[in-house]
């Protein structure tokens, strides 16, 4: 069983946690660390991927908004939201999103929620679902075999900046939250249904340890 480093870093800034995901693939890339779960929050954002398009955001939200490399369509990141980025190697990065659609979905069936992927359902609606409202949103980028991005799950967030938006590009989609429990304990549910549904062994590194591993991320808090 490999090892999966998972780091909780709290709330960081988007532009903040997209630099040090760079980072961190570097680091993968040339066999310095193991395959690693960055867990976090946002600040309110709006971010939007490579299949984005212009009316799927109106401007003038009073929302910071960040464009990005990662699949998928404009999306929010807010707080009690809880947000992982994997920095895995994959070699079948249709595979990898499905894994993590499932481990999701466990992760949400053990804190009381029947929650389903939608896989015939074609790429708009990749992400978790529980009935026809979404809970989770995914997106990925792969640079030379390495994940940068990943998913956000919502806990108890505020869900009013998705209805200013198209959210994941589908006009008639609601979004819906978790509720039942704490941003802290699902937290720890979606750490360990990810590293057993890849097949690894979960090991808790802080950002001091992960820091020490890239001595370039010192101005990383």
């Amino acid at each position: 069983m490999t090892d999966l480093w998972v780091t909780n870093l709290g709330l960081v800034e988007y532009r903040e946690a997209y630099a040090l995901q760079e980072r961190v693939r570097a680091a993968r890339q040339a066999d310095a660390i193991p395959d690693t779960l960055l867990l976090l929050e946002h600040p309110p954002v709006y971010t939007r991927g490579r299949r984005s398009e212009a009316d799927e955001l109106p401007t003038g939200l009073g929302i910071d908004v960040v464009d990005v490399d990662r699949g998928g369509k404009v999306t929010y990141h807010g707080p009690g939201q809880l947000v992982g980025y994997p920095i895995m190697r994959t070699d079948d990065v249709i595979a990898f999103v499905r894994t993590m659609e499932q481990a999701i979905v466990t992760a949400l069936g053990e804190a009381g929620v029947d929650a389903h992927a939608r896989p015939e359902d074609g790429p708009d609606y990749t992400g978790v679902w529980v009935g026809d409202e979404k809970i989770a949103s995914i997106g990925v980028h792969v640079a030379k075999g390495v994940t940068t991005h990943g998913f956000a799950v919502n806990v108890d967030n505020d869900l009013t900046p998705f209805g200013w938006i198209t959210a994941c590009g589908l006009p008639d989609v609601t979004m819906t939250r978790l509720e039942a429990e704490s941003l802290r304990c699902f937290r720890k549910r979606m750490a360990y249904a990810f590293a057993q549904a890849h097949g690894a062994r979960q090991r808790l590194i802080s950002p001091t340890r992960l820091k020490a591993a890239l001595p370039e991320l010192a101005s990383i808090r």
